[in-house]
């Protein structure tokens, strides 16, 4: 979906390229662009801005891939923040009754004696109601079943065979009528993550990517760190919203700084493999640090403290040259992007730069009397407010949807270690493939497959009675539904028009963190019955998937602009079309044309707002020239962002 750029006067190329279409290409390729005299008057007359000038930096060479691979620490942090909670507060299947007078009897003879049986074994949550101080005294070893019974009153004991160590919940004793507890607090952290995404959205917006960065990381290991030490469910609660404000923000500004330093073509690849290669990989091994540590506590402080690594960062990561740029600080960005020049061993031209400080200037005061939009724009007009609403279930329901499977594997009914390992394992081959066919097959019908899919699996795990087999097709299920979260994170910021797209998208967001707060209490449904859950998820996830059908495609389609390019957006489609179906070659569908630009989409790349359009959108591509020869001798040319 080529965005197209647009200027302020006609561009024509009189005779311009004398090797047609490979020299127009060329001029503005991912190597060091090249101009020859027949269309310098274009290039010392145009406008430029940040994407047209990285091609002269370098799209991905040597520094980008240094900072792709120093993701790998803020990947790390993300999955530890985001699953921790799962192995700090787990509940073994078996527990009972603390009864204290008979703590000098084996195990098996405390069960036999004071607790009744009920249609699962011994039961967890009530014990006999007798003097046991007498009964033993009587030399009574055997219950009589006619005894009276009453809730646990001291405390549980627990069979720590599954799950080798005390958690928070087990201490405090958050099972039978505290059974909610761990899952009220794993709401509260979205809530902390709602917070966190506004004020750290806003800080990175007003105050760069870096303090934004640094700020959401110590966040992290402060109210990590604090959680070790809770003594009370409001304690425990308290820290895990404050831990929910690291949530995303820790990795999130990491990701679209390095996405802002990357060409157009590499944006997939950066966005997805960063996730299906470090993100991955922290998630597996984070049940298994749980397992080896044995300790809540120690579980807490491990994955916590590594986050404070995050105040190197200025030293070894650059400020987003983008962000400076929309706040003026053109020198400032210029000298970033000639460390750039250095490690990269390219050499950027002089005039260029003059080119780019003297649009940056020009923006800048335009600027001044610009309009300012926001978040409301989008429902002001019909279709563009329906589509608004669409996103914002969609999101809704894959948010949900995903949180739900995630945190479902204890109900799995196999070794949750394991099957959480393998469950986040489907990360993996999930993001490869899409990075493979989302270019494509589009965003529409991919969605709505994957997550049509995921619930299809879900809600035949539920017929299944093996717990091997029902938690194999669950497997699958989170793997289609890890799909439909990757489209969904860029679709919207493809969709919605550049002047509200940040806006937007954190709208949507937002409106996903209130669905993740539900996600806990669907998998306590479990409670009530060990297939609701899954049946839940996937009865959503098929409606859901069957609502992004309303939703216009954006594979090669102009990126809107404007909010009446918004209004306008995807008209022209139908609801059965398919991308992949009767696409016809574009140079010979479509006749040489020649546009008009304005200078509103150079605008939009000045704004801080870069940070919601660069979400992972790979279409969204600029910084080259397409050429298209008429035939006959009359050479026009029309130049897209790409």
């Amino acid at each position: 979906m080529p965005p197209q750029e647009k200027f302020g006067t006609p561009v024509h190329l009189d005779k311009a390229c004398d090797d047609k279409a490979t020299a127009c290409q060329s001029s503005l390729g991912s190597e060091v662009p090249r101009s020859n005299g027949s269309n310098k008057e274009m290039d010392d007359t145009r406008d430029m801005d940040f994407d047209e000038l990285l091609p002269y930096v370098g799209e991905f060479g040597v520094y980008q891939r240094i900072l792709f691979v120093l993701m790998i620490p803020f990947a790390s942090f993300v999955a530890w923040v985001y699953f921790s909670q799962i192995f700090i507060t787990l509940i073994p299947d078996e527990h009972w009754c603390w009864v204290p007078e008979l703590e000098g009897l084996a195990v098996e003879q405390r069960q036999s004696l004071a607790i009744p049986i009920d249609r699962e074994g011994y039961s967890r949550c009530s014990m006999y109601d007798v003097n046991y101080t007498e009964v033993l005294s009587n030399g009574v070893l055997f219950p009589d079943p006619t005894w009276p019974t009453k809730a646990c009153q001291y405390g549980w004991e627990f069979n720590y065979t599954t799950i080798p160590y005390a958690t928070v919940a087990t201490e405090l004793g958050w099972v039978c009528e505290y059974s909610a507890l761990p899952t009220a607090a794993q709401s509260i952290f979205f809530i902390g993550a709602i917070f966190g995404g506004l004020i750290f959205g806003w800080i990175a917006d007003q105050y760069g990517r870096i303090p934004a960065l640094i700020g959401s990381n110590l966040m992290g290991f402060l109210a990590g760190v604090a959680t070790a030490f809770s003594q009370s469910f409001w304690q425990f609660t308290l820290c895990r919203f404050f831990v929910g404000f690291a949530f995303d923000n820790c990795f999130t500004m990491m990701y679209i700084l390095v996405l802002e330093y990357v060409g157009p073509k590499w944006r997939t690849f950066v966005a997805n493999m960063s996730i299906a290669m470090f993100f991955t990989f922290a998630a597996c091994i984070l049940p298994w640090i749980a397992y080896w540590l044995a300790d809540w506590r120690m579980t807490c402080i491990a994955t916590s403290v590594p986050l404070v690594l995050a105040v190197v960062t200025p030293w070894v990561i650059p400020e987003s040259a983008r962000w400076l740029v929309s706040q003026n600080e053109v020198d400032r960005a210029i000298k970033i992007l000639g460390k750039f020049e250095r490690i990269n061993g390219t050499k950027v031209p002089e005039d260029v730069y003059k080119r780019f400080r003297e649009t940056c200037a020009k923006i800048c005061k335009e600027e001044e009397a610009d309009r300012t939009y926001s978040v409301l724009d989008l429902f002001r007009t019909p279709r563009l407010r329906n589509i608004t609403v669409l996103f914002i279930i969609i999101w809704m329901v894959i948010s949900l949807v995903f949180d739900g499977h995630v945190r479902n594997v204890d109900n799995l009914g196999l070794d949750v270690f394991v099957t959480f390992t393998i469950a986040a394992a489907t990360e993996f081959p999930a993001d490869t493939l899409l990075t493979v066919v989302l270019d494509r097959w589009g965003r529409r019908w991919l969605a709505c497959g994957s997550l049509v899919i995921s619930g299809i699996f879900s809600i035949w795990a539920c017929a299944v009675s093996n717990n091997i087999y029902s938690a194999t097709l669950a497997i699958f299920g989170r793997f289609w539904i890890n799909i439909s979260y990757n489209i969904g994170l860029q679709y919207a910021a493809e969709v919605l028009p550049t002047v509200v797209r940040a806006q937007g998208v954190a709208l949507i967001h937002i409106m996903g963190y209130v669905a993740s707060i539900l996600a806990p209490f669907v998998v306590y449904l479990a409670i009530v019955s060990p297939v609701l859950p899954l049946l839940v998820l996937g009865v959503i996830g098929i409606a859901g998937g069957l609502v992004t059908l309303f939703l216009p495609e954006t594979l090669d389609k102009d990126l809107p602009q404007t909010l009446q390019d918004g209004e306008n957006f995807g008209k022209d489609q139908k609801m059965w079309d398919f991308p992949c179906i009767g696409r016809k070659p574009e140079d010979v569908e479509k006749p040489p044309t020649f546009k008009t630009f304005s200078r509103g989409s150079v605008r939009n790349t000045m704004r801080a707002s870069i940070r919601g359009e660069t979400l992972r959108s790979s279409m969204i591509r600029r910084s080259s020239v397409r050429s298209r020869i008429e035939t006959g001798g009359n050479t026009t040319t029309e130049v897209e962002r790409l």
